[in-house]
């Protein structure tokens, strides 16, 4: 194992570290509870939302905390759920007065330990909470670390949107519904090139041969779908829209997110968009929107995902708002 860190048992805290040394106007960390707050929090009477999940996904979830997305984060231990006391005091902290999104990936530990939390914080502090659990995966139901579908890419485009909606002054019900719109109008496929490798365990999560890719898989490594040989990025692509696009619910323009899994270079990200979007136009579907980078990783696994969202004008608006945060940043 080769990694640019210190030691397997301090990575997170040095990447927390890292994070506040290289935004220190836009960011503040707690590094003994480990979370991400905005430097400057909004305004007094506006929604907060409050999101986190295990390490190793960045810039998820710390990464976008800041103006027109997240209030804070919560950063657990790589591929493990921040704890309740963790989420409780984020909730708190965030708290502007008008209530409390939280979002929530679906793995078992995250729905587990947010419920909790929200709980604790209504009773311990009357704060309204919301919860949002993102459910996107078209690829399996009940893996290994989920009840149903897992929640990947979509829970990008909701903190954004939903972090518009909060930013703008909504309440809590309505900056809700929308998060949940989000979720249901979105779907995601993912496949995998090599595995990542988790620093406390110091090898491949999984093993890949060299002409084999696994397609549907986990943003911890999950098994997909099914694996076979290595193909060219034009039938790479159609195992992954043609799924997606079998499950995307309703009609009309989408965003498209062609995301990075961390170690594959944006080179081939673009590769991969160009063949995505023929075999979205030939299907009939117009793109209004696009994202193409590395926003929701695993650590160094080689290979991407796609997720499409069907738009309608209140989440084209609302994806088109300013936002301002080290991992997203546009219309400031």
């Amino acid at each position: 194992m080769k990694k640019l860190i210190n030691s397997p048992d301090t990575v997170v805290v040095d990447a927390l570290r890292g994070m506040v040394a290289a935004h220190p106007s836009e960011l503040s960390v707690d590094l003994d509870q480990r979370i991400v707050y905005r430097g400057t929090p909004k305004e007094q009477g506006k929604v907060a939302l409050v999101s986190g999940g295990g390490s190793g996904h960045e810039p998820l979830h710390g990464g976008f905390v800041g103006l027109g997305m997240l209030d804070a984060a919560c950063a657990g231990e790589v591929f493990t759920s921040p704890v309740p006391d963790q989420i409780m005091a984020a909730t708190t902290a965030a708290d502007r007065g008008a209530g409390v999104l939280h979002v929530v990936k679906n793995y078992t530990g995250d729905v587990m330990n947010f419920e909790m939390a929200a709980e604790l914080a209504n009773a311990e502090s009357g704060i309204e909470v919301a919860s949002v659990v993102t459910n996107d995966d078209v690829a399996v139901e009940d893996s290994s670390f989920t009840a149903g579908r897992r929640g990947v890419g979509v829970t990008v485009l909701l903190e954004k949107i939903a972090g518009a909606a909060a930013e703008e002054g909504l309440p809590l019900a309505e900056v809700a519904e929308i998060a949940t719109r989000v979720n249901a109008q979105g779907r995601s496929m993912g496949m995998a090139l090599t595995s990542g490798t988790v620093p406390a365990n110091g090898k491949p999560s999984f093993e890949l041969g060299a002409q084999e890719m696994e397609i549907g898989i986990g943003i911890h490594g999950e098994p997909g779908r099914h694996r076979e040989a290595l193909a060219p990025a034009s039938e790479i692509a159609k195992r992954l829209v043609e799924p997606v696009l079998e499950e995307l619910p309703g009609d009309g323009e989408v965003l498209a997110f062609l995301n990075g899994m961390g170690g594959s270079p944006l080179l081939e990200l673009y590769i991969m968009y160009d063949e995505v979007a023929k075999l979205l136009d030939q299907a009939g579907v117009k793109v209004a929107r696009s994202l193409v980078g590395d926003y929701i990783t695993s650590l160094d696994m080689a290979g991407c995902s796609l997720t499409l969202l069907r738009l309608d004008e209140d989440l084209t608006r609302f994806w088109d708002a300013p936002v301002n945060t080290p991992g997203l940043r546009k219309g400031i």
